[in-house]
């Protein structure tokens, strides 16, 4: 493998400002890579042709820099619309369907001068943790083909793992962001809601559940993503002003305290391993100079768990309900979205409301937390990856699941209030698979989260400490 894919992007992209590296390069050994690995994982869909893409970069070779991803080849998440590639949500419903504009988020990383290639793989219109359609099939995980890469952005973290890219987007409704990171030994970022504009179309103020971010192989890259990502859409209600995320990178971290929750109080089903690895990565953490506490469970896992459901199906419904209307599109949706839809149609606004006065409820519980700690941390999933022939997990440590995401439940009470979370790498279990933890804050401490986990990457590097077998570089 060439060794420039496996910098990280911000090197890469100052190899290219400063002509050491030209785009022309960078795409063909870019190609190259997918060329030898995506038949194999099914990361990447929808590829443009090479040679459209060659002349691209060498167009951008001649051209002025025209952003901080001059250059940089991109695959876009299967759920954005970009111009040129067509938007199928992994749905065959809408397969080949060709996008008139670029959503706000593509048009600004089209705009900061990333080369779009391709886009990367995504369950269904984007639900589930497990990347599977019957469009383009099964994401499969760089550390053991025969098992899940996660989701929903399951093929942009295997990308990113394959080093086929160096930055990808995401989106986060039930651990989108977090999960993926997890099984392919990256980070992925969940911002504070509303930081990154989504598309400014139909119901614009309900919606908080779901957000878009970064994902990359170090936190550095991840505030690079994200500074170009993040800021003020004026078609949008809400937002947060843009800033440079990258400028936190290196502040003096004092002495962050982290509350350790854990299995929730024995309320979360985790398999075996698991905890033991983020209670190891928490001990390293004291090393660089973290408080560590171990919490009791702060809010009844059954409350919040019932009002996740409600408004995530509610949500899902609002959003489907036109696709779902028209009865011979069932043949061609997939069971849980089925569910969900008919669940969240069923759903009276007494039920939206006592599910938001569980979820304001549990807001105010976590801000008098974040008032005797900075960070709280739980794992970022609670099974390993499972077999890619699976749909989900039905059983943990032999405990029954009773829905199709049940087994993500540990990452509801991040998903419910909108905060800002990073998943970390932590290390490997018995069987080689890789592990993450989610550490998250208040609202609006992101910078503090992405300086933490730098830090945390300074130490361990655990992306490159520990690539996929395919990934060790050949020469330094």
């Amino acid at each position: 493998m060439s060794d420039l894919l496996c910098l990280s992007a911000t090197d890469v992209l100052q190899n290219l400002r400063q002509g050491q590296l030209s785009a022309v390069e960078l795409m063909q050994a870019t190609l190259a890579r997918i060329e030898e690995l995506n038949p194999n994982f099914n990361a990447i869909v929808s590829l443009a042709d090479p040679q459209s893409l060659l002349e691209q970069a060498k167009a951008t070779d001649a051209a002025p820099n025209k952003g901080p991803l001059h250059g940089l080849p991109f695959a876009v998440k299967d759920l954005a619309d970009v111009v040129g590639f067509p938007t199928s949500q992994g749905s065959p419903l809408f397969a080949g369907a060709l996008p008139k504009d670029d959503e706000p988020m593509v048009a600004r990383l089209r705009a900061a001068g990333a080369i779009f290639i391709g886009k990367t793989n995504t369950p269904e219109f984007g639900l589930g943790s497990h990347t599977f359609n019957s469009v383009f099939g099964a994401t499969k995980n760089p550390y053991d083909n025969a098992l899940s890469s996660g989701g929903s952005s399951g093929g942009a973290a295997a990308a990113l793992a394959l080093r086929m890219v160096a930055l990808a987007d995401g989106s986060d409704m039930m651990g989108s962001l977090r999960n993926p990171a997890a099984w392919n030994n990256i980070y992925g970022f969940r911002p504070t809601w509303s930081l990154v504009p989504p598309k400014p179309e139909g119901e614009i103020f309900f919606n908080e559940l779901s957000t878009l971010g970064p994902m990359a192989r170090t936190p550095r890259d991840l505030a690079l993503l994200l500074t170009v990502q993040a800021g003020f859409d004026e078609r949008l209600p809400h937002g947060i002003a843009p800033c440079d995320y990258r400028a936190a990178m290196g502040n003096p971290l004092g002495a962050p305290k982290i509350g350790w929750l854990g299995d929730w109080g024995g309320a979360y089903q985790i398999e075996p391993g698991i905890l033991a690895l983020c209670e190891k990565a928490l001990n390293q953490m004291s090393d660089i100079g973290a408080e560590v506490q171990t919490l009791k469970a702060p809010f009844p896992a059954d409350a919040i768990w019932d009002s996740w459901t409600t408004l995530r199906s509610w949500i899902v419904a609002m959003e489907q309900s036109t696709t779902y209307d028209d009865l011979e599109n069932h043949m061609h949706m997939k069971p849980e979205l089925l569910w969900e839809v008919a669940r969240g149609l069923a759903l009276s606004g007494a039920d939206i409301h006592k599910a938001s006065v569980i979820r304001s409820d549990w807001y105010i519980k976590a801000e008098k937390l974040f008032k005797r700690v900075n960070f709280l941390a739980l794992p970022s999933t609670q099974v390993w990856p499972f077999p890619i022939d699976w749909r989900f997990p039905k059983t943990i440590n032999g405990v029954a699941m009773d829905t199709y995401h049940r087994w993500m439940e540990v990452v509801v009470p991040v998903s419910l209030l909108g905060l800002p979370c990073v998943n970390v790498p932590v290390g490997f279990g018995a069987l080689g698979l890789p592990c993450g933890m989610q550490i998250f804050g208040p609202r609006g401490s992101d910078k503090a989260l992405l300086n933490f986990a730098q830090s945390w990457h300074l130490a361990t590097d655990w992306p490159n400490a520990n690539p996929p077998l395919h990934c060790t570089k050949r020469t330094l």
